[in-house]
């Protein structure tokens, strides 16, 4: 950028709020497709514009891609299995950090099943089809099929508050995506195979995973990229106090 931001004329507002708006969870990826490099780190590059306390930008980024993708989901899925088989294997693979809450209240409760069971009921699957359930959820350890992982992790000496920093670079990513006809899917999924993920990525022992996300171009022709979750009108969440 060689404006500066104060000066800087963003000429088509239409464009910016469409990247917004026409952000999903993408679940079905064209995985033939590949992502050029040079567009993965222009896409961080600006995504690096984010806000962040004092300017400390605690964000690590870990992009995989061809067998080093593939070697993770491996890993991944075959752990995945293992505790379907046998749910006590759930000790070895704990969450360092609270993403959801310990006890579940309304709307949030409610919310959550309006999405789980409309995703589902757009699939076909039923309540007590726990194959096809657990077909569906492993879909996340493959990436849904995208070219490209990304692993995001940050120093644990840092505070709560930098995790707020952390998911305005996430969101940037998403949007700078859209601005280049990519789609993502930010994924808490993989938390709980922190301990998987990180040796596999080569992160460090001061380093706690954030999320990953899965990147690249959606499969349009796939049903699942039609489910698109509500969001509640300006009014619902807006107090205004004049």
């Amino acid at each position: 950028m060689n404006a500066l931001p104060v000066t800087t004329v963003v000429a088509d507002p239409a464009s910016v709020d469409a990247a917004i708006a026409s952000r999903f969870s993408c679940r079905a990826f064209l995985r033939e497709r590949p992502v050029p490099r040079a567009l993965i780190e222009s896409i961080l590059d600006v995504a690096s514009r984010a806000p962040s306390g004092t300017n400390t930008q605690p964000w690590r980024t870990y992009v995989l891609q061809g067998a080093s993708l593939n070697g993770l989901v491996d890993k991944a899925c075959s752990a995945h299995d293992a505790l379907y088989a046998d749910p006590a294997q759930a000790a070895r693979y704990p969450k360092e950090w609270d993403y959801y809450p310990q006890k579940w209240v309304s709307p949030y409760i409610d919310r959550r099943r309006e999405n789980g069971w409309g995703l589902y009921g757009l699939l076909g699957i039923t309540k007590g089809e726990k194959d096809r359930m657990h077909a569906q959820h492993q879909r996340n350890f493959r990436f849904f099929d995208a070219p490209v992982g990304l692993m995001f992790t940050i120093d644990r000496v840092l505070g709560r508050g930098s995790l707020m920093d952390y998911g305005m670079f996430l969101q940037n990513i998403m949007v700078a995506a859209r601005g280049h006809g990519l789609h993502t899917c930010p994924q808490a999924a993989w938390n709980g195979f922190a301990s998987i993920v990180l040796p596999h990525i080569g992160a460090g022992a001061d380093e706690m995973l954030v999320c990953g996300m899965a990147l690249g171009y959606a499969d349009e022709a796939q049903m699942v990229n039609g489910f698109h979750t509500p969001r509640e009108p300006v009014a619902g969440f807006t107090r205004w106090r004049d």
